[in-house]
């Protein structure tokens, strides 16, 4: 059944407030999908706050015009494409999509509009490998926690071992030795002086009485 023209107007409001409203816009692949895999993927999108949407190339692309957007290319749109739409977290949609596609190979990111500028395939592929809001605000207060623990550590450490070294008694002190007693010279007795034995002559010439 052809779409009228009211319907494309419609159509094209509706895809104008949605692509007004996100934070991200990504362009996947999803042919070959089955209906159940789709409602899954949705429904993984919508916990997220984001959102699957199918549309013509030429509306996708004429709503991206009218917004003034960075309009994609018809070589980026080859083929069935849907807009994976983040309202919330820029990130979560290509994250979802991403992540559903390891289990899904007919879904595939092949590129987007980020920050108004088109972004390649390469380039949604890696901003769907940066860790999300929660994971970053977990990294960041591990980072915070780990100087604080081994900080607390270390004074709990430091504690323990001035416990220690105060019950420990502290030594006796250990007595000095006796100074040794020096050894009498030899030479003294060598070096005294003797007594000088009394002249005979002086004897012999004292006066007699």
């Amino acid at each position: 059944m052809a779409v009228t023209k009211a319907q494309k107007t419609e159509i094209l409001a509706e895809l104008k407030d949605k692509l007004q409203k996100s934070k991200s816009i990504m362009f996947a692949h999803y042919i070959g999908m089955t209906v159940a895999d789709v409602s899954e993927l949705r429904s993984n999108l919508k916990k997220q706050n984001a959102e699957m949407k199918v549309a013509k190339k030429t509306l996708m692309q004429l709503a991206a015009k009218e917004l003034n957007m960075a309009e994609p290319p018809d070589e980026l749109l080859d083929g069935a494409v849907a807009c994976i739409l983040s309202y919330e977290d820029p990130l979560t949609g290509a994250q979802v999509a991403f992540k559903f596609a390891k289990t899904h190979k007919q879904v595939e990111l092949i590129g987007g509009i980020w920050e108004g500028k088109l972004i390649t395939k390469e380039q949604a592929v890696q901003i769907a490998q940066i860790p999300g809001r929660e994971a970053l605000l977990g990294m960041f207060a591990a980072m915070l926690n780990s100087p604080l623990s081994s900080f607390a550590r270390g004074l709990s450490e430091l504690a323990k071992q001035k416990e220690a070294a105060a019950a420990t008694p502290a030594p006796a002190p250990v007595a000095e030795a006796p100074a040794p007693t020096p050894a009498p010279s030899s030479t003294s007795s060598e070096q005294a002086p003797q007594t000088a034995a009394p002249s005979s002559e002086a004897s012999a010439e004292a006066p007699q009485a």
